[in-house]
């Protein structure tokens, strides 16, 4: 299993995110901006809604075990 991402690494994977954005979203985005599969796991994880910025994103990964 990869290892857990840090805060800096989600955040550096969704520079330049427009927001309000949904979870597939994110990913799509972290996904074309080179993110590595411990990242991307993780964004698939959080519930699909739609986050109104960054600091949202970053508490739903905290919470994903």
């Amino acid at each position: 299993m990869a290892n857990q991402p840090s805060f800096v690494e989600v955040q550096k994977s969704l520079s330049g995110m427009d927001y309000p954005a949904r979870r597939d979203d994110l990913v799509r985005h972290a996904e074309t901006h080179g993110a590595d599969d411990s990242v991307l796991d993780k964004l698939r994880s959080i519930p699909d809604r739609e986050y109104d910025g960054p600091s949202g994103v970053s508490k739903e990964v905290s919470n994903v075990s």
